[in-house]
């Protein structure tokens, strides 16, 4: 679990259809258990991430489906092995213990739309696959399952629509 927050902004093309731009900080990370060839020991891991996905997005009443790909940008991570005291920072070097700074992936997921009188609030479930491998020394790609709570306001009148 970790944190997520960030900005979107939803560009209707039809009244069932629109492109959504995101970016967002977001802490992704997991734990290896007993045994694992990176660390042997359990061990869980930690990256802050800033992520930038484009969604296309179709709406069936207050549900919608969205997906689209993403491009993410690792800022700084922390390894926490069992057994030792410390947490050691995650390197985004060329050396073989390093990781990469970027990411590319796809995200797809479905929400439900609460709307209010002068905002929205919206329940969102994603996957994201990460599709290159972000370590250096061994195969280590991102799955994320995202669950969200998105709050939203309405632009009074759409830059984007000529009347």
């Amino acid at each position: 679990m970790g944190l997520q927050l960030g900005a979107s902004f939803q560009a209707g093309i039809t009244k069932n259809f629109s492109v959504v731009p995101e970016v967002y900080f977001m802490a992704k990370g997991g734990t290896l258990k007993d045994g694992n060839p990176v660390t042997s020991d359990k061990s869980k891991t930690r990256f802050n991430t800033l992520e930038m996905p484009v969604l296309a997005r179709i709406h069936v009443g207050r549900v919608y489906i969205n997906s689209g790909p993403y491009v993410a940008y690792n800022l700084s991570g922390r390894l926490k092995i069992e057994g030792s005291e410390k947490s050691r920072s995650l390197s985004c070097d060329n050396t073989i213990d390093g990781f990469r700074h970027w990411e590319l992936g796809v995200q797809a997921g479905a929400g439900y739309l609460f709307p209010f009188k002068k905002a929205s609030m919206a329940i969102d479930v994603r996957y994201g696959y990460g599709l290159n491998n972000i370590s250096r020394g061994s195969e280590r790609y991102n799955r994320v399952l995202n669950i969200s709570m998105l709050v939203s306001k309405p632009w009074k009148k759409n830059p984007f629509c000529k009347k």
